[in-house]
């Protein structure tokens, strides 16, 4: 039995267990206080209370990783004890392990609350970096470096600087940290604070960080603004290198302030002054002006008038004859032309231009050179099948209506007369230049066509007759609805209706007359395609009237037919 005097195993390890805390606190595993009992070249004995003691590598008490231990015999530091005794009976320790656990409770500690940690990036492994935090090595992945890709951390290396613990996991053994964190939110604090002392209107000085295809952004010191394209200068400029380069100093004004998205939209036109001042009155409408073309576009061509204004001269206003074809097929960009105002906008910053307004209008060229009822000479240019389209000076085409092809055969036959390419001749009928039309006539210069003294009767002339003349025709067919007859032996068609062919009932009917058979009739008019219309029955009647205004009166007492008698006798006599 076990005396005071003389302990046995289990009453050591009970005394042990309670200076250690107790049963429940085990000894191996935790961090203990002990104290350096000498230094063996690159190790450290220390005593921990234990039967024996322990050595730790000098190394694992240096400061930090690359620097030096400092440390003397009768020290106290704090070990890891891993085991109480090993093989050799020696107690094992860990300086490493004790600060990674001290490290963890910090870490862990700073973690829940957010809050920054120090630490020293001093290795290189695969996607990253590893750095000591205070004995813990946590895991810096490559793209958390900084706020933009660095090529070359190695300045970065064994300095200590702040980190932010953006995961933990103590069971195993996991830190991920980031620098770009903590860059980021020291640069936000900084626009914060820089944004504040801005204010929109301000004139800065900035330094070209970047340039875009839409702008430049320019670092004012802590805070980036962009500078659009549009807000570099009032002239076009297609890509901000043409005015500035990166690291260019440049003078700006602060156009608009996001204080809730801390973006600043800068200007450097604004520092200029503005050419549209007073546009309308430099530029009044119906004015030629030249200009330069800077951009072609579908719908147009954009004229530089001066730097800084730019009108537009839209498709439809580039070329009087040139229709629908792309702008670029009538201009070239760089190339000087000469446009006319056509209106200004100046609160819209609008100027539309004509270009062909600055030219002579061909059509009215035309009628200068080729007045109605000259001739002409063109190449048909297209058959449609209303009539011919024939190519005239000034690149104009005038139009000759099937109607006016030829005498005595239908439109179909007149225009299968004519072929594309063809070279004709033609008399100018109308020319309206406002509607860019020119009316022209072939059969005008046949025989038959238009007298040169213009209206026959005192009525308008077509087909070399006029309203009211009474002219002999020659019958070329018949119908139930009347005759058709020409002038003469080649002149005009037209037609007489089956009531016109005479006065009484019996004098009205068709079968009357034979092909070839000539008679007399008056032209009373014309239809659509200007072919005239006879009438036998209103020649009779205007013979009459005529008769009684001659040779008799109501109060003669003469009758009618002893009246005409007279009158057809005055006539055979003359």
């Amino acid at each position: 039995m076990a005396t005071a005097a003389f302990p046995t195993r289990d009453d050591f390890a009970a005394l042990l267990n309670d200076t250690l805390g107790g049963e429940s606190q085990g000894f191996e595993g935790r961090v203990v206080k002990g104290t350096v009992t000498g230094i063996e070249n690159d190790l450290v004995v220390i005593d921990v209370g234990l039967k024996s003691e322990g050595r730790v590598p000098l190394r694992e008490f240096a400061p930090a990783p690359g620097q030096k231990a400092d440390l003397k015999v009768g020290d106290e530091v704090e070990v890891y004890v891993d085991r109480v005794e090993n093989s050799m009976g020696e107690a094992m320790l860990s300086r490493d392990r004790a600060r990674r656990e001290a490290a963890w409770d910090k870490l862990e500690h700073e973690f829940a609350a957010g809050n920054r940690v120090d630490g020293v990036i001093f290795g290189r492994v695969k996607g990253g970096f590893t750095v000591d935090l205070n004995g813990a090595v946590a895991f810096l992945p490559g793209s958390q470096v900084d706020i933009r890709p660095v090529r070359d951390v190695t300045p970065l290396m064994d300095i200590p600087q702040p980190f932010q613990v953006l995961k933990m996991d103590r069971r195993r053994g996991n830190i991920v940290v980031s620098r770009r964190a903590v860059l980021e939110e020291t640069r936000a604090e900084q626009r914060t604070g820089l944004i504040q002392s801005l204010a929109e209107g301000q004139i800065v000085d900035g330094v070209v960080k970047n340039i875009t295809d839409y702008g430049a952004f320019v670092d004012l010191g802590g805070i980036d603004g962009l500078l659009h394209v549009t807000d570099i200068s009032y002239k076009r400029v297609n890509h901000p290198s043409e005015v500035i380069n990166i690291g260019d100093t440049v003078k700006v004004q602060i156009i608009r302030i996001n204080r809730d998205t801390q973006r600043i939209s800068l200007g450097m036109k604004q520092l200029e002054s503005d050419p549209w001042e007073g546009a309308q009155a430099k530029y009044p409408i119906g004015g030629k002006f030249s200009g330069r073309v800077t951009n072609i576009t579908e719908y147009g061509a954009f004229v530089e008038l001066e730097p800084g204004i730019e009108g537009l001269v839209h498709v439809s206003e580039m070329s009087w004859t040139k229709k629908n074809v792309h702008p670029g097929k009538i201009v070239s960009t760089s190339q000087e032309v000469e446009v006319l105002i056509l209106e200004v906008d100046e609160d819209k910053r609008r100027i539309s231009l004509g270009l062909k307004q600055a030219q002579a209008n061909p059509w009215e060229r035309f009628s200068e050179a080729h007045p109605v009822g000259s001739m002409v000479e063109g190449e048909v240019k297209n058959a449609t099948e209303f009539g011919l389209f024939i190519g005239l000076d000034g690149d104009i085409d005038g139009m000759v209506h099937m109607s006016d092809i030829a005498w005595g055969v239908t439109g179909e036959e007149a225009l299968a007369l004519h072929h594309k390419g063809e070279t004709v001749q033609a008399q100018v009928l109308d020319i309206d230049p406002e509607k860019e039309r020119i009316s022209l006539g072939i059969k005008q210069l046949e025989r038959g066509g238009v007298a040169a003294g213009g209206a026959a009767a005192g009525g308008a002339a077509t087909g070399g007759v006029g309203r009211g003349a009474i002219v002999t025709v020659t019958v070329l067919g018949s119908n139930d609805g009347g005759l058709d007859v020409q002038v003469g032996d080649d002149g005009a068609t037209g037609f007489i209706k089956r009531g016109d062919l005479g006065r009484d009932r019996d004098e009205q009917r068709t079968e009357r007359f034979q092909v070839g058979q000539k008679l007399d009739a008056m032209v009373i008019g014309f239809d659509r395609s200007k072919k005239p219309t006879f009438s036998v029955k209103a020649m009779q009647l205007a013979e009459e009237k005529q008769a009684v205004a001659q040779y008799g009166s109501s109060d003669s007492g003469a009758s009618l037919g002893d009246i005409l008698g007279a009158a057809l006798k005055a006539r055979d006599e003359g």
